[in-house]
C-alpha cells in the first residue's frame, strides 16, 4: 500500500496542469498520515486549509513567492515548512509527539450528544448518568427517547425498531426490556437515533434505534472490565467485559455480561363498572418485585482471505431469567357505599425463562479501489420463552366472612420462534461524490405457541381445555431496495425506493380461525439539501414506512392476573402505514430546525374494555384509523465555557387521533412539549474529573383512548480517571425527584379507568471501567441478514 501510495504521488505531477501542486505527509518510517491538517499561509493571512487524504495534499491557486505551510495531527508534532512556489511536488516528514499522544489518552473525549441532519449520537461512553447502568437505563437517558412501563419504547412520538450493531434485536415489549436490562451499559459506545431512516434499512417501524457496541481493535489482546453497582429499594449489578485480539489475517472479538436486578414494583388502579342496575367501584393495590439474571454473550471472528476479500462468523446469546411475586389487594364499593361490600386478595407468582441465539455468516469483496462491493449475510436465529403464572385469590366480604368461590388457576405457555433470513447487498461509486447501494433479501419466520389453562384445587391439576390454545404464526418477506446519494454544486441528494412482499398465517385452535393476509408496498424516501452558504443550509425530507404487529400482540391466548382481568393478544391485527414530511433548516452544522407532519393509518395500539354488567375487565389489541402529528424540533447546542457544554433539544406538536370504538367514536386533540438539556461540565482536566446533569419533561399527551399525563426527570453524576488513565470511576443519581411515574387515565363510553404505575426508577449507582491493552477502536462493522424480525418477536 506504501509503495502504491509514493508510485501515485510521483506520476500525479506528470498527470496534472502546471498549476497544481501536490504534497505528500509521512512519518519517519515513511507510512503516509491520514488526517493532517494543513494550512497554507503568507504573512498573517492564511490563503487555504486541507486535510491530507492518505497522506496526500494539493493547493492548485497560482502562487509565487515564500509561502508557510502548517501541519498538525493527533499524535505528532506541529511543524512549520517554508516552501518557494511554485514547486511541483513536496515529501514533508512529521515526528510524533509521544507526549501528546499521552494526553489524547487523557483527555479527547467526544460530545455526549452530537446532533446530525440524519441523526442524533448519544455517546454513552462518555456520559456519566448512562455508565455502569444498563441499555435500559441508558436508553432513557438518549435525547427524544422514552421507556415505558411496558417494555415500549418511543423516539421523539414515533415507534421505533432496536438495532444492536446495525443488526434488529427480535424481541418486543417486556422481553425486549428483560434482554436491555441484561446488558451493561459500559459494554456500549453510543446510541444513534435515527428518525428517518434510508431504504436501505427494512421499512418497518417509525423510526431506528441503532444500538453501537463497544469493539476493542489494535494488534495483539486488548480488552475493557466493567462493573455497576445500583441501590434503589434494593441492590442490583452487573459485572462486564469486552475483548479484542487480532493478529496478522484473524481478528477475534467479544463480549460477556451478566446483570442481577431487583426492583420495587407498585401500581394503583382503579375501575368504575356503571350500568343501569349497578354502580362500583374497584379499586386495586397492587405491590411486588420484579426480579431477574440475565447472561448475555458474543463471539465473533474476521478472517482475510486476501486484501479484497474477508469471512466472518458471530455468534450473539442470551439466557434469561425472572421472577415476579405479586400481591393486588382489591377493595369492592358498590352504590357509592362509605365501606367495602367485599376485599379481594389476589397472590400472583409469574416465572419465565428465555433464551435467544444468533448465527451469522458473511462474505465480503471489494470489487475495485473505488468503493465497489458485495456484501452477503446469512442469518438463524432461534428463540424459546417458558412462562408459568399461579393466580390465588381470596375473598372476603365486608363484615369479614369468607365468601364462596375461591379461584386458583396455574398457566404455563411456552413460546418457540425460528427465523431463517438472508441477503445481498451492492455498493458502487462513481463520479467521485456519488453512491449507488441496491440489495435483495428474503426472512422467514415460524413461531409455534401453547398455553395450557389448569384449575389448581386441593385434589391437583385439572385441565380446562376450552381456556386452553394451540398458536402457529408463519411470516414471509421478500424485499428489494435502490438507492441513490451524491452531490451536485451546493445541492445534497438521497433518493431510494423499497419495495416488500409480505405474506403472513396465523392459526389459533380454541378460536378456529386461520387469518392470512398477503401485500406488497413500495416505500420511497427522499432527501435533499441545499448549501445556501457555508453556514446555512436548508433540507426536505419525505419517507413512508410500514409498522407490523409485533408477534405477542397476535398472540389470542389470554393471560389471567385475577379472576376478574386479562391480557390477550388479536391474530386479525392489520399492519399500519407511516408517512413521514419534514423541511429542515441548519446554521453552522450546529443548530437545527425542522417542521414536520406524520400520519399513520390503521395503527393498532393495546386498549382497555370493560363490562359493567358482568365486572370483567381486560386489555386487547386492535386497529384504529388514524393518528396525526404536525409539529417541530429544534437542537441547539452551547458553549458556555470551555469547561461546560450545553446540549438543548425540544419538540413541539399538535397530536389528533380519532377512530371508531365499541359503539361510539373518539376524536381526541391535544398540544404537547417536550425539553430536554444535558450539561457536561470539566471539573479539573488535569486530574480527569467530570461532572454531569441531565433533565427531561415530557408533557401531557394521547394514545388511542389513553390520556398519559406529565412526566419528567433529573439525573447527575461525577467520574473520576484513575490509575494513569486506564481506569474510571463514576457515581451518578437517576430520577433524583422520583418523577418518572406513569399515570393513565381512561374516560370514554362508559369505560372509567386508570392506574398509577411506580417501577423504582430512583437509584444511585457505582460503577468502575478499566482497560487492558491497547486504546480501543471500532472493529469491522456488519449488518446481518436478519434486519427486523427480531425485534418483533415475544
Amino acid at each position: 500500500m506504501k509503495k502504491l501510495v509514493f508510485l501515485l504521488f510521483f506520476c500525479l505531477p506528470f498527470m496534472a496542469f502546471a498549476q497544481l501542486r501536490k504534497g505528500l505527509v509521512t512519518d519517519k518510517n515513511g507510512v503516509p498520515i491520514d488526517g493532517v491538517t494543513i494550512s497554507l499561509r503568507h504573512a498573517d493571512s492564511t490563503l487555504a486549509v486541507q486535510l491530507s487524504k492518505t497522506g496526500l495534499f494539493s493547493f492548485p491557486q497560482s502562487l509565487k513567492g515564500t509561502y508557510n505551510l502548517a501541519l498538525k495531527a493527533v499524535g505528532y508534532k506541529n511543524l512549520m515548512k517554508r516552501l518557494d512556489l511554485p514547486i511541483d511536488s513536496v515529501i514533508i516528514i512529521m515526528a510524533s509527539d509521544e507526549k501528546t499522544l499521552e494526553q489524547v489518552t487523557v483527555s479527547a473525549s467526544k460530545p455526549v450528544i452530537v446532533r446530525k441532519i440524519d441523526r442524533v449520537i448519544f455517546n454513552v461512553e462518555n456520559s456519566i448518568i448512562a455508565s455502569g447502568t444498563t441499555v435500559w437505563d441508558a436508553l432513557g437517558k438518549a435525547p427524544g427517547v422514552q421507556t415505558k412501563f411496558d417494555g415500549g419504547i418511543t423516539a421523539n412520538n414515533k415507534g421505533v425498531v432496536i438495532y444492536m450493531d446495525d443488526k434488529p434485536i427480535r424481541l418486543s415489549g417486556e422481553d425486549l426490556a428483560a434482554y436491555l436490562r441484561s446488558l451493561p451499559s459500559d459494554n456500549i459506545s453510543k446510541i444513534e437515533i435515527i428518525a428517518n431512516p434510508t431504504a436501505r434499512y427494512d421499512a418497518q417501524g417509525g423510526a431506528v434505534i441503532n444500538i453501537i457496541s463497544k469493539k476493542p481493535k489494535g494488534d495483539g489482546y486488548n480488552a475493557v472490565l466493567s462493573g455497576g453497582y445500583t441501590q434503589s429499594s434494593y441492590s442490583s449489578y452487573n459485572p462486564s467485559m469486552v475483548f479484542n485480539y487480532r493478529k496478522d489475517k484473524i481478528n477475534v472479538y467479544g463480549s460477556y455480561g451478566y446483570s442481577h436486578r431487583k426492583k420495587d414494583h407498585s401500581e394503583s388502579e382503579y375501575v368504575i363498572f356503571d350500568s343501569p342496575v349497578n354502580y362500583a367501584d374497584w379499586r386495586n393495590e397492587k405491590s411486588g418485585i420484579r426480579m431477574g439474571n440475565a447472561n448475555s454473550y458474543k463471539i465473533g471472528a474476521d478472517y482475510n482471505l486476501t486484501k479484497q476479500q474477508v469471512i466472518g462468523i458471530l455468534v450473539n446469546g442470551y439466557n434469561g431469567a425472572n421472577n415476579r411475586p405479586n400481591r393486588t389487594l382489591t377493595n369492592i364499593i358498590n352504590n357509592h357505599a362509605a365501606l367495602p361490600d367485599s376485599i379481594l386478595q389476589t397472590e400472583n407468582v409469574s416465572n419465565g425463562k428465555a433464551s435467544q441465539y444468533s448465527f451469522n455468516f458473511n462474505y465480503k469483496i471489494k470489487l475495485d479501489t473505488n468503493g465497489r462491493n458485495i456484501n452477503v449475510d446469512l442469518d438463524y436465529v432461534p428463540y424459546q420463552n417458558k412462562n408459568s403464572q399461579q393466580v390465588d385469590t381470596y375473598g372476603i366480604s365486608g363484615n369479614g366472612i369468607p365468601l364462596p368461590n375461591q379461584y386458583h388457576i396455574f398457566t404455563p405457555s411456552n413460546q418457540n420462534i425460528d427465523i431463517y433470513s438472508g441477503k445481498v447487498d451492492y455498493t458502487d461509486k462513481f463520479w467521485k461524490k456519488w453512491t449507488f447501494e441496491s440489495g435483495l433479501k428474503y426472512s422467514s419466520i415460524r413461531t409455534r405457541n401453547s398455553f395450557d389453562f389448569y384449575n389448581n384445587p386441593a385434589t391437583g391439576l385439572q385441565l380446562v381445555s376450552s381456556r386452553s390454545d394451540r398458536f402457529e404464526y408463519a411470516e414471509n418477506i421478500s424485499a428489494v431496495y435502490a438507492s441513490i446519494t451524491g452531490d451536485a454544486g451546493k445541492w445534497s441528494f438521497e433518493s431510494g425506493l423499497r419495495g416488500e412482499y409480505t405474506h403472513t398465517n396465523g392459526k389459533s385452535i380454541a378460536l378456529n380461525t386461520n387469518n392470512q393476509n398477503h401485500y406488497f408496498k413500495l416505500f420511497p424516501t427522499v432527501f435533499v439539501a441545499y448549501k445556501l452558504n457555508k453556514d446555512n443550509e436548508i433540507n426536505l425530507h419525505y419517507n413512508s414506512r410500514i409498522s407490523r404487529p409485533e408477534y405477542w400482540r397476535l398472540n389470542p391466548f389470554k393471560s389471567y392476573t385475577s379472576p376478574y382481568t386479562y391480557l390477550e393478544g388479536n391474530p386479525a391485527l392489520q399492519p399500519a402505514f407511516i408517512y413521514n414530511g419534514e423541511l429542515g433548516y441548519t446554521y453552522k452544522q450546529q443548530y437545527n430546525i425542522s417542521f414536520y407532519l406524520r400520519r399513520v393509518v390503521d395503527y393498532f395500539s393495546n386498549i382497555t374494555v370493560q363490562d359493567n354488567t358482568s365486572k370483567l375487565f381486560y386489555d386487547t389489541q386492535r386497529n384504529l384509523d388514524l393518528s396525526q402529528e404536525i409539529g417541530f424540533s429544534a437542537s441547539f447546542p452551547i458553549k458556555a465555557a470551555d469547561w461546560w457544554e450545553i446540549n438543548n433539544y425540544a419538540q413541539g406538536s399538535y397530536r389528533k387521533e380519532k377512530s371508531g370504538y365499541l359503539q361510539a367514536r373518539y376524536d381526541y386533540h391535544v398540544w404537547g412539549i417536550y425539553l430536554s438539556s444535558n450539561h457536561a461540565i470539566t471539573l479539573n482536566k488535569a486530574h480527569g474529573l467530570k461532572a454531569e446533569v441531565s433533565a427531561w419533561y415530557s408533557s401531557p399527551t394521547i394514545q388511542g383512548i389513553y390520556k398519559l399525563e406529565k412526566l419528567y426527570d433529573v439525573s447527575a453524576g461525577m467520574s473520576k480517571s484513575i490509575l494513569k488513565s486506564k481506569g474510571t470511576l463514576r457515581l451518578a443519581v437517576n430520577d433524583i425527584f422520583y418523577s418518572n411515574v406513569y399515570r393513565i387515565d381512561v374516560n370514554y363510553d362508559n369505560q372509567r379507568n386508570g392506574f398509577v404505575e411506580k417501577s423504582d426508577t430512583r437509584s444511585a449507582t457505582l460503577s468502575f471501567s478499566y482497560r487492558l491493552g491497547g486504546n480501543p477502536t471500532a472493529a469491522r462493522k456488519r449488518t446481518s441478514a436478519s434486519e427486523e424480525e427480531k425485534k418483533r418477536a415475544q
